[in-house]
């Protein structure tokens, strides 16, 4: 068999031809690129593969006026919504490749999401990453049952030795692109929200590059309601999709950032069905701050006991960051789509996050250096209820005066108003008291 970039061409038995979109921005025109009937098709087809992820109600409502609701697709096997799609594309895959097996080259959801449905199918699968993968992606890949080869400096150096191997094994090398069985199989999380929630308002989505998710889902809620508002959210820093739609085509130009803490959120756009849904079946995309998709990892992580990285906490942040005023007094679903961050980076995440949440605070003031003044700051710490987290005392480079003693303290306070109590209470003792801005 030819191996081909697309999938379109190996899928053609497992959906009919896809028709073009014609100029008319109806909603019937555009289901054309995949229709209700495909998604429905998908949902019963992966139904014993994917979990049927919770929908629930959430604390968080009362404290942004709504009535938010959370569809936890972190709790997928491997953490990440991609297992819809993914598992769709590989059982509607003919036998031949699949005895064959296929190929990817890349540590994202995608990979491990084909890694482990794989194997479960019984398709031998490889994985091909950079040599400056995480060891723990690696290893939960094997884990999952690929073959898992580190090889090259960086993505491309992968990719081009996946596509090697693939031409000379015959292995169907796969890469996450807008095909409309990989979108008719991510689509099936709007088809469960629809059934689990009654009488939507809005449903929110995670966006940036890979929209996969957000059109596919607005197929199915459309169809299913055509009222239903379809928000997508993306980071500021890479505003993706936006440019994308301006533009009219899926662009190459943005500078993306490579740090592991954005995962999909900043990748580029990666084709023109996604984006052609997005355009007519979208009816808004806003963009958030970076801070604000680290404080929605800390309320997910208080108020839900949910572990998520920005791709999965970035639709909540909208809501965080005060981007959709409109939906206030309204029933919203919010679709926390990932779960996967290193230990390392999540642990760097949640202090900051503390930190601009007003709720770790830190100063520094100049005490005599004599028995019982550094009992005297501590009893007003204890007063007030801070808790100390950290303090540091330094005498030798005290120029102000002598025989003193500079005292950096890091306390945790229960909120902004708590921190601002803190702060008048030590000026009042310590005028000179210097507080460092986060």
């Amino acid at each position: 068999m030819k191996i081909v970039s697309r999938n379109e061409e190996l899928l053609r038995d497992a959906l009919s031809c896809i028709p073009q979109p014609s100029s008319r921005t109806s909603l019937a025109s555009c289901n054309k690129l995949i229709r209700f009937e495909d998604i429905s098709a998908a949902a019963f087809k992966i139904q014993c593969g994917v979990q049927k992820t919770p929908c629930m109600y959430s604390r968080l409502s009362k404290q942004y006026g709504m009535d938010i609701y959370l569809k936890k697709e972190f709790l997928q096997y491997t953490g990440s919504v991609k297992e819809r799609g993914v598992l769709y594309l590989l059982m509607s895959l003919p036998q031949e490749q699949q005895r064959k097996g296929v190929i990817v080259a890349s540590d994202s959801n995608f990979s491990m999401a084909v890694a482990y449905h794989a194997s479960e199918l019984r398709i031998p699968v490889f994985v091909i990453v950079p040599t400056s993968t995480a060891p723990a992606r690696v290893k939960m890949c094997r884990e999952y049952g690929a073959m898992v080869i580190s090889y090259g400096a960086t993505a491309k150096d992968s990719q081009l030795h996946a596509r090697r191997l693939a031409q000379e094994n015959g292995y169907l090398y796969l890469e996450e692109e807008d095909s409309a069985v990989y979108l008719s199989g991510l689509g099936t999380v709007g088809l469960e929200m629809y059934e689990q929630v009654p009488k939507l308002d809005a449903v929110i989505f995670p966006a940036g590059g890979h929209c996969g998710l957000l059109a596919g889902s607005a197929a199915a809620l459309k169809h299913l309601n055509p009222h239903i508002s379809v928000i997508g959210v993306e980071s500021e820093s890479f505003p993706v999709l936006q440019q994308s739609l301006k533009a009219g085509h899926p662009t190459d130009d943005q500078a993306c950032n490579n740090h592991h803490f954005y995962g999909d959120v900043s990748a580029v756009c990666f084709g023109s069905n996604s984006l052609q849904l997005t355009g007519k079946l979208v009816d808004k995309v806003v963009a958030v701050r970076e801070e604000d998709i680290l404080i929605s990892m800390l309320r997910l992580l208080e108020y839900e006991r949910a572990t998520v990285d920005a791709e999965g906490a970035i639709g909540l942040a909208a809501l965080v960051g005060g981007k959709l005023p409109e939906l206030k007094g309204k029933r919203v679903a919010v679709v926390i789509c990932s779960g996967n961050l290193e230990l390392h980076l999540l642990q760097q995440c949640i202090a900051r996050a503390l930190t601009l949440d007003n709720r770790v605070c830190r100063f520094s003031l100049v005490i005599s250096d004599c028995p019982g003044d550094m009992s005297k700051l501590l009893e007003i710490l204890a007063r007030e209820e801070a808790r100390v987290l950290d303090i540091r005392q330094e005498r030798t480079f005290v120029t102000s005066e002598l025989f003193a003693v500079k005292v950096t303290c890091t306390v945790e306070t229960r909120d902004k108003i708590h921190t601002a109590q803190l702060r008048n209470a030590l000026l009042e003792r310590y005028p000179t008291a210097a507080w460092t801005e986060r």
